[in-house]
């Protein structure tokens, strides 16, 4: 009998791509603070969020295979996280545009009762174009991405915001690394297909 699966996260977009995989899954609220800490790179703070939320649910259903997830946008050593509101999304474009950032996007699995435990990053790094104030404000009034980190909503309007995206793991960016779960997941004892 294969153990009970629970994404450890309220986003929409994990929920959607978590169910391209067929397979039931429940979904519980890591409630996890999720505040950088002093010094923290954008990487650090990706792999132990998306670690903290996997054990916190995990605590609560022990036999569960739990799979927490986290994303940050990191320019240049500083990490973007969800803007929130449509000024600070107006921010972070104004800042992002014409440079390149990598969208750090970590996953982890855990199963209290058998002791797994395992988590990997996938990296995304992104090209974003030269963009005009009218252009953001255009795509911000369309889209509304508050709840993307870095306000890049790659799978809609805002793949017009970039030159290019590099990354081995495709659903990376809009926030769940599926060929890293796939792979944790039949570690855990999952058969997925």
């Amino acid at each position: 009998m294969q153990r009970p699966l629970i994404l450890a996260s309220t986003s929409r977009y994990r929920r959607e791509l978590l169910a391209r995989l067929r397979m039931p899954f429940d979904v519980q609220a890591p409630e996890v603070d999720e505040t950088p800490l002093p010094g923290e790179t954008p990487l650090a703070l990706a792999q132990r969020l998306a670690l903290s939320k996997a054990n916190t649910v995990a605590a609560r259903f022990p036999e569960a295979i739990v799979i927490g997830s986290d994303q940050v946008a990191d320019l240049d050593g500083e990490p973007l996280g969800k803007p929130g509101d449509h000024d600070r999304a107006t921010a972070q474009l104004r800042r992002m545009r014409g440079h390149t950032l990598v969208f750090q996007t970590a996953v982890a699995v855990v199963c209290a009762a058998s002791g797994f435990a395992h988590s990997d990053v996938a990296p995304v790094r992104v090209v974003f174009r030269p963009l005009s104030d009218e252009a953001i404000e255009t795509y911000l009034r369309a889209e509304t991405p508050y709840d993307c980190a870095g306000s890049a909503k790659s799978e809609g309007l805002g793949i017009a915001l970039l030159d290019a995206i590099d990354s081995d793991d495709p659903t990376a960016l809009v926030g769940l690394p599926l060929i890293r779960t796939a792979r944790m997941l039949r570690a855990a004892g999952l058969e997925l297909l």
